[in-house]
């Protein structure tokens, strides 16, 4: 990995890292659940919740990189850097 990877920052990650430790914990107890002996459907519908949650995290992300970087890739163009062009067509695969 790159150095730009390492230290990739943007305004929305606090809030996805939030996201993603509600979701950890929902998962956690979601194993409790099946370990008590709940019923499938209950399990279903909340690992159905946790699978919303991660979704929207990844979406959020994405879309945040594209908001962001979009920029940064035109005017890396301009300088003949693809780098970031790369960039922006590996995290498109995820959409």
């Amino acid at each position: 990995m790159s150095d730009h990877q390492h230290t990739h920052q943007h305004q929305s990650h606090s809030d996805i890292i939030k996201r993603l430790k509600r979701a950890e914990g929902h998962l956690r107890s979601i194993v409790s659940m099946i370990e008590a002996g709940r019923p499938c459907v209950d399990l279903a519908q909340q690992l159905h919740a946790v699978e919303k949650a991660v979704c929207q995290a990844k979406r959020t992300l994405i879309q945040d990189h594209i908001d962001h970087c979009l920029e940064h890739t035109v005017e890396a163009l301009s300088t003949g850097e693809r780098a970031p062009l790369e960039d922006f067509k590996q995290i498109t695969k995820y959409l």
